[in-house]
């Protein structure tokens, strides 16, 4: 997977995709980072790419020329068309679905925008998808572009080194995940459950997906409206509500 950034700040990326997990999976050739300060393409004399909104109004608004030389800069250097990312409060919420989706794809483009928005004619005739990652507002797109690049790459194949890992994190499977217990057994008068050193396999699957489905039914119940729980869940419902 190739995913270009298209951002005026481009320094803020370089902790993130240098670390960590998308560096491993960069090294490891699953995937490629450019990051590209789309002020280079302004063809206006002072680098400027953004302007006053026609009407009036607070807020400068970001021009299309830069935006639409760039991505199509890019689209002609890699020879694919990519699925190209407005991040914005105004586009779908992202969920894990989402991500799944994306990491489906060869190539990704975010757009990090700034000031009071977008020209629309760029939401309206070159990007493909609009992403919000949550009903508040940031000052750009970088953080909110790093965040869904983080939770693709890590669904890439051979990326987190165990193929089950994704499969079941929270939301993978609709519901959350089950709790997770390590070394020592007991620590301070806490105990681990003894299911899970019992060494029963068969015992443990369904301690951890009944502690899945409690887990959401307590913290995000709303998840249980689309799910399709089988008899023995529902079963396992009525013992939640029942304390």
């Amino acid at each position: 997977m190739r995913i270009d950034f298209l951002t005026l700040f481009p320094e803020m990326f370089h902790g993130v995709i240098g670390n960590s997990i998308l560096k491993k999976a960069e090294e490891k050739g699953a995937v490629s980072f450019k990051v590209t300060n789309f002020r280079d393409y302004s063809d206006h004399k002072h680098s400027i790419v953004d302007d006053y909104p026609y009407g009036g109004g607070a807020g400068m608004v970001l021009k299309p020329q830069p935006i639409f030389d760039a991505v199509e800069d890019i689209q002609k250097e890699s020879g694919s068309a990519p699925k190209i990312i407005l991040v914005c409060p105004q586009g779908e919420t992202y969920t894990q679905r989402k991500a799944e989706e994306l990491a489906k794809e060869e190539h990704l483009v975010f757009i990090c925008g700034h000031y009071e928005g977008y020209d629309e004619r760029i939401r309206e005739h070159l990007v493909t998808d609009e992403i919000s990652i949550g009903d508040f507002i940031l000052t750009g797109g970088e953080l909110a572009s790093m965040v869904i690049a983080d939770s693709v790459v890590r669904l890439l194949p051979d990326v987190l080194g165990n193929e089950d890992s994704p499969m079941l994190d929270s939301f993978s499977t609709g519901l959350l995940e089950h709790p997770h217990y390590t070394r020592p057994s007991e620590f301070r008068g806490m105990k681990v459950p003894d299911v899970l050193i019992s060494g029963n396999h068969a015992k443990i699957d369904e301690w951890r997906e009944k502690e899945s489905l409690r887990r959401t039914f307590n913290r995000r119940p709303d998840l249980l409206s689309s799910f399709d729980l089988s008899d023995k869940q529902k079963k396992w419902i009525e013992e939640f509500k029942k304390g």
